[in-house]
């Protein structure tokens, strides 16, 4: 497995091992791996030549410092995890001057929208760093195919927007969530949980899968009045937001249309620490 710290080194490499024939398939992450990144790992390997994953802790996507700072590194670990899948991945683990070139600001983009939904209204500017980085990897990586998870599901159709308006020549694959034994969504930031913490999370996915049963009979506002009701019997958790949304403009749903495919969209805070999940609703 080869370790590469600067854009340079790597695309020297990915220049020597590559053709036209030759197809990338990249997996962009903020480290401290967890089994939904092999998840992408894998299946980035079955269909590409070449896989390269990114290990970036990007300082232009956090609106809150104190998150950041927290944020978990464990290189060490994150590379032995993608030794167990295979040494043939490529891993780039650049600084942040090499990636920023000094310059550590994010660029202003206009997603149709997308960016002002959600995450975008409760992290300001967060969007316009997610733009920024992926489509800095996209330049230096060039890669054929680019994995996400679908628990960042906003984030998903935002990088699927900002490839579609620069006309980049890369497919973005949305993959499925991978879950802990008792529901919640894997996270890196699931390691900053207490163990009580991250067994009474539960409720979270537990909460947001009734929604799913739920939509079937009744109205959105009756939906979102039971999220509510159930998190404040966990004092514990504080509810940020509960939307449910049209998957494809992320616009809230106000009336349901059969015509169309809405999710259910949640954040919760525990202990400071911010944890987000999505379920398809039809």
């Amino acid at each position: 497995m080869l370790l590469f710290n600067t854009q340079n080194e790597l695309v020297s490499h990915l220049n020597s091992v590559s053709n036209k024939e030759t197809s990338i398939g990249f997996v962009p992450t903020m480290g401290a791996l967890h089994e939904g990144h092999l998840s992408l790992l894998k299946e980035s390997l079955k269909n590409n030549s070449v896989t390269v994953i990114s290990i970036f802790v990007n300082p232009t996507q956090f609106n809150n410092v104190e998150d950041l700072t927290k944020y978990p590194k464990t290189l060490e670990k994150d590379i032995e995890k993608i030794k167990s899948i295979s040494n043939e991945i490529l891993v780039f683990a650049p600084s942040v001057d090499d990636i920023y070139e000094g310059k550590t600001v994010s660029t202003p983009f206009n997603f149709d929208g997308l960016e002002n939904q959600m995450e975008g209204k409760f992290r300001p500017g967060h969007f316009d760093g997610v733009g920024t980085i992926v489509k800095r990897l996209f330049e230096i990586i060039k890669p054929s195919n680019a994995y996400f998870g679908e628990k960042d599901f906003q984030q998903l159709q935002i990088v699927k927007k900002m490839v579609e308006k620069t006309k980049m020549p890369v497919t973005v694959v949305g993959c499925p969530i991978y879950r802990e034994k008792n529901g919640l969504a894997m996270s890196s930031r699931n390691e900053r949980l207490s163990d009580a913490e991250r067994k009474e999370a539960a409720i979270i996915y537990q909460t947001i899968f009734q929604t799913k049963n739920l939509f079937a009979s009744k109205s959105v506002k009756e939906i979102t009045e039971f999220v509510i009701k159930e998190f404040q019997k966990h004092p514990n958790f504080e509810l940020e937001y509960f939307q449910i949304a049209d998957e494809a403009t992320l616009l809230p749903c106000i009336r349901k249309n059969r015509a169309k495919k809405y999710r259910a969209f949640i954040a919760v805070f525990v202990n400071k620490i911010r944890l987000i999940d999505t379920v398809s609703l039809n």
